[in-house]
């Protein structure tokens, strides 16, 4: 039998076969897979067509306009894949946006001679759907052998998951809760993300389970008048979407709100976290379970994975003024 070779171009992908023990059989990667740190050294198999830098408007129309013409907005290095031989390759149908699509993987392999990699399509829109994931890539890259090193892993995360809930158990209110996936336009985080809140003890409003994303509007938001705000921009680490957070500041509905009066809305480092569907969303319950419920949940990913929008912006603040001296 051969000896495996992965080419994962999805993140959460990329994690899953950390988790079960593979990335020393990892032999590629996408431009968006930086966890674990070892994958940093692989070849990048993608890049995306447009340029990602610019505010949430920017990349939203550019996205838009790239998306009429093209399959997804990212190209894959075929060249880097030739000399790479991958007996298999992981990607997604979730979204155009988030990462390679599955048609655009199978166009770009069907252009190559001399590979034929099995192609693996992940598509989980809920927490169950992940740990099926776990399952599949576990049972399609190492067979029967697979299954055992599968369920090991998953029970290691639902073991936290239940120590999550058991914590939650203390808690005294249920706050209702709305997590913004894109800063302009407005979108709510759909999918696994209301399922974590209501694990977390919260109260997911504008978003279902199971669901893609959703665009809401300002009058939804205002009508919804969350107890919380919590800022996930799809891609943004937490400094960006502090960033960002200045066009809903600058809405003159934005003060009206609850949470923004309250000081509880807060800023995730979604990139790593919420946005990927793989282990470390059980990482992303912790981080709700902190946010949402601080007097029965100690503060461990504060600082790391979550910060209040307040706090966030006046540590942008001291950093960009000791930049400028």
């Amino acid at each position: 039998m051969s000896p495996l070779k992965i080419v994962s171009l999805l993140p959460s992908a990329t994690e899953i076969i950390q988790v079960l023990g593979l990335t020393d059989s990892q032999v590629g990667r996408s431009h968006e897979c930086d966890y674990p740190a070892e994958v940093h050294s692989l070849p990048v198999c993608t890049a995306p067509k447009f340029n990602p830098q610019g505010t949430s408007r920017e990349i939203h129309d550019r996205v838009t306009d790239l998306l009429q013409s093209a399959l997804s907005v990212y190209q894959i290095e075929t060249d880097v894949l030739r000399d790479l031989q991958p007996t298999h390759i992981l990607t997604q149908a979730q979204c155009e946006v988030c990462a390679v699509s599955l048609p655009e993987v199978e166009a770009a392999v069907e252009s190559l001679t001399g590979i034929a990699p099995q192609i693996l399509s992940l598509q989980p829109n809920r927490l169950e759907a992940v740990w099926q994931d776990i399952r599949q890539v576990a049972t399609v890259l190492l067979g029967e052998s697979g299954e055992p090193r599968a369920e090991t892993a998953i029970a290691a995360l639902q073991t936290r998951i239940q120590a999550c809930q058991q914590r939650m158990q203390a808690a005294s209110h249920q706050p209702s809760v709305v997590c913004i996936e894109w800063p302009e336009p407005l979108m709510s985080a759909g999918n696994w993300v209301p399922e974590l809140v209501q694990l977390a003890r919260g109260l997911p409003l504008l978003s279902q389970i199971g669901h893609h994303s959703p665009w809401i509007s300002w009058n939804d938001l205002v009508r919804a008048d969350p107890e919380v705000i919590i800022l996930m921009p799809c891609g943004y680490d937490m400094a960006t979407a502090a960033r960002e957070s200045a066009v809903l500041s600058a809405n003159f509905l934005w003060p009206l709100m609850r949470a923004v009066k309250t000081g509880r809305v807060y800023v995730t480092d979604g990139n790593q976290y919420f946005n990927r569907p793989g282990p470390r969303l059980v990482d992303s319950l912790e981080i709700l379970t902190e946010i949402l419920h601080p007097e029965v949940v100690p503060a461990r990913h504060q600082g790391t994975g979550w910060q209040t929008l307040q706090d966030c912006l006046a540590a942008e603040a001291v950093s960009s003024g000791n930049s400028a001296t």
